[in-house]
């Protein structure tokens, strides 16, 4: 049994040599235009992580000092501004909007533009729940089917699974009239363990899902369709279907997922600023790089080598106008 571990580890590092001299024959490119190091920021979920890594492999192919570093997304914004951290692969709408465009009218932050994948949050339950709710994505159905997603505790009411994150799922409860409660899991890993008891057994569930998410490549699944959102629906109780009480509406659909960076990349580093400016992604590219972690228990470095080495199509030529 050790031998066949010692073995397995060996085959391991040698993939990931034989996938870095792979990544290195690809790249030619003149000298960095500076050796002080690009710091790259990581969040906490494993899209973004592997992202990041996918740059970072990028950028130190092209003879770049990278270094990595671990911020919330709320804490990102303050050192972004002030050139402690440089680049930010993946910023999303819902999330990060305010405090992107709160920070961005100071002018030491650059847009440096979208990926392909479009954004959205909001309760989604596996396709198999449609059988024993008709009417699903509807969100109508829930107001005729709430019992089937009965828990020990909801008391007869239906149970939502809602992420660790403050949303205002209970103010949308109250203002569609849903027969539901809101029940949110300690850390967003929970979730996903949540799914999949309920999807062994074929039990309806509803919870917090998101997209791009490893989740749209391994289960089949829908979001609800609740009324569209637009944004009097938060703060106006006239708007909408309930006259006297807000949030009677979805979340967006469609959002942008961007990148940005530290202005001063386009004077110290503008080949990096330009790979940066020319990545991206569609939902499909995101969604697997996160499964790579999520699903099936790679590093986020291995992922990032994994995804370099099947798409050498899609990133080879990024930066190539500025970079050689």
């Amino acid at each position: 049994m050790k031998r066949k571990q010692i073995n397995h580890k060996l085959i391991i590092v040698a993939m990931l040599i034989w996938t870095l001299n792979f990544l290195s024959s690809e790249v030619s490119a003149k000298p960095p235009e500076s050796n002080e190091p690009i710091r790259i920021i990581t969040n906490n979920w494993s899209s973004q992580i592997v992202l990041a890594n996918v740059l970072g492999e990028i950028y130190s192919q092209h003879g770049y000092e990278i270094e990595y570093v671990e911020l919330t997304s709320l804490d990102q914004w303050g050192r972004l501004h002030r050139g402690h951290e440089h680049v930010q692969v993946e910023v999303w709408e819902g999330t990060m909007k305010e405090d992107f465009e709160r920070v961005s009218k100071y002018g030491n932050i650059l847009d440096a533009g979208n990926h392909d994948a479009k954004t959205r949050e909001d309760w989604w339950y596996p396709s198999y729940v449609e059988k024993t709710c008709p009417g699903l994505p509807d969100w109508h159905a829930l107001k005729k089917c709430a019992d089937q997603f009965a828990r020990p505790g909801s008391l007869g009411s239906g149970q939502y699974v809602a992420g660790p994150w403050e949303k205002p799922d209970a103010a949308r409860i109250r203002a569609l009239d849903l027969n539901f409660i809101a029940v949110p899991v300690e850390k967003g890993d929970e979730l996903w363990v949540e799914l999949d008891k309920a999807y062994k057994k074929q039990v309806p569930i509803v919870l917090f899902n998101w997209s791009p998410n490893w989740i749209e490549s391994r289960y089949e699944g829908k979001f609800i369709e609740f009324p569209k959102h637009e944004a009097p629906c938060e703060t106006d109780p006239k708007w909408g279907i309930n006259k006297s009480k807000t949030h009677d509406c979805g979340n967006p659909k469609n959002g942008w997922l961007k990148k940005v960076a530290w202005k001063g990349m386009e004077d110290r580093w503008p080949c990096a600023l330009r790979i940066l400016r020319d990545m991206n992604l569609n939902n499909t590219m995101i969604s697997e790089v996160a499964a790579l972690v999520d699903a099936d228990g790679k590093s986020h470095h291995e992922a990032a080598l994994i995804w370099l080495q099947n798409n050498k199509s899609i990133w080879k030529n990024w930066g190539a106008e500025v970079c050689r």
